[in-house]
């Protein structure tokens, strides 16, 4: 009798006003270059629309530059996000030190957001270095750390830094079954080791528009492009652990070139190395005619993705190729060592760094064709199984080693 007399005053409070309102869980995502955006898009909805959860962006970094990432913050704004903080943490110049710098400065200001924001979960996407630098002061400040993709593995720096974000997180959402694996390998708490899929793949399964011929001739400079006919896609990235990032893309540009081919080039993303790889682009440019290459610093994200279902090959050493080309079917000539290791596909060619060999392998993939689709790094709805975990997952801040039983 009393219990339910209990249950009609709180009914009857609530429907006044006077109870506090439910807890909602603050979910904090930094979003440092236009990628981070696009590839979690749908998830970063997901967590905007749910009652029982507060989205908090922090946007830096490339971002914040037109020269990397064109209206990240405008696009935001545009599609509904509100941001609540930002921070100019950049450091240019291309080279190692530069890089450092960039996430020591990340450090000092997500530290002073962080104690503003007061988030409950910091969530991380991937393996960049600035992304080090937010599990680092999310861990020291006692913060509930999320981690999406790790457990991958690539032949660069950014693999150490991916395993390094794992040790600082407490609840991980990884893509495939190699890297579901390994994060329990590395002593990670099964109940807090999710295999949800990639947020990249199901993005690009949710594209389904041809791609805009009139807007990519609009942009950059070059060759016209006429996508009703074969054309390649290049994303050659510098390798921040090695030091002959010029010597080889102008390899890469060679090879392109002489393969007669119209190619739409994209420009390197600002990691050590960019410096060289722009160089080795605008000296190409001015010695030799590109009639059939196009290059663009940047597109929107959907109109990547359109770029790329509908060629005929992507080049280069972008994780792209991997992933988003492998669902598509596209064929891929990987070049050196970036994403040496990755769970791959059956479209993928990989080569070296020599100009013979990869005019050979892009001959080679034009004439085989495109794939079979790769469910590699898919599984239906990623976004929604994400925020599920991140609503109802008991929080934790103080890590233990999960010791597993060797086979």
């Amino acid at each position: 009798m009393f219990s339910a007399v209990k249950s009609k005053v709180k009914l009857a409070a609530a429907k006044t006003g006077l109870l506090p309102a439910r807890k909602r869980r603050k979910v904090c995502f930094v979003i440092t270059n236009r990628i981070h955006y696009a590839r979690n898009q749908l998830l970063l909805q997901q967590l905007k629309g749910d009652p029982d959860l507060e989205l908090q962006l922090i946007v830096g970094g490339a971002a914040l530059l037109e020269k990397y990432s064109e209206g990240v913050p405008e696009t935001l704004l545009r599609h509904g996000f509100t941001i609540q903080e930002t921070m100019l943490n950049l450091i240019e110049g291309g080279n190692h030190v530069a890089m450092a710098k960039t996430a020591g400065l990340a450090v000092l200001e997500l530290a002073n957001t962080f104690e503003k924001l007061k988030p409950d979960i910091v969530l991380i996407r991937g393996d960049r270095f600035e992304q080090l630098a937010a599990a680092m002061t999310a861990a020291y400040l006692n913060k509930t750390v999320a981690h999406i993709e790790g457990g991958d593995v690539t032949g660069t720096i950014d693999e150490s830094v991916r395993h390094a974000i794992t040790k600082l997180a407490h609840i991980h959402f990884v893509t495939n079954d190699d890297s579901y694996r390994r994060v329990l390998q590395m002593g990670e708490n099964p109940a807090y080791v999710f295999h949800v899929g990639s947020p990249d793949i199901e993005f690009a399964a949710m594209v389904e528009r041809a791609p805009d011929m009139e807007m990519l001739n609009r942009i950059g400079v070059g060759g016209h492009i006429d996508l009703a006919k074969p054309y390649l896609m290049v994303i050659q990235h510098p390798v921040t652990s090695e030091t002959d990032n010029l010597e080889n893309v102008l390899k890469t540009l060679e090879a392109v070139h002489a393969s007669g081919v119209q190619a739409v080039w994209f420009w390197p993303n600002p990691d050590a190395g960019t410096d060289e790889i722009s160089k080795g682009i605008r000296r190409f440019r001015e010695h030799t005619p590109t009639p059939q290459i196009r290059f663009v610093v940047d597109v929107h994200p959907r109109d990547f993705i359109s770029l790329l279902k509908y060629s005929s090959c992507l080049v280069g050493n972008s994780s792209s190729g991997i992933k988003e080309a492998a669902f598509f079917g596209v064929p891929v000539v990987n070049i050196g060592t970036r994403q040496h290791g990755r769970t791959r596909s059956a479209n993928v060619m990989d080569v070296a760094y020599d100009r013979d060999a990869i005019r050979t392998a892009i001959e080679t993939q034009l004439t085989r064709g495109s794939h079979p689709p790769s469910l590699a790094y898919f599984k239906p709805e990623t976004s929604k199984r994400i925020r599920g975990v991140l609503k109802r997952v008991p929080l934790y801040t103080q890590k233990r080693f999960h010791d597993i039983a060797l086979a």
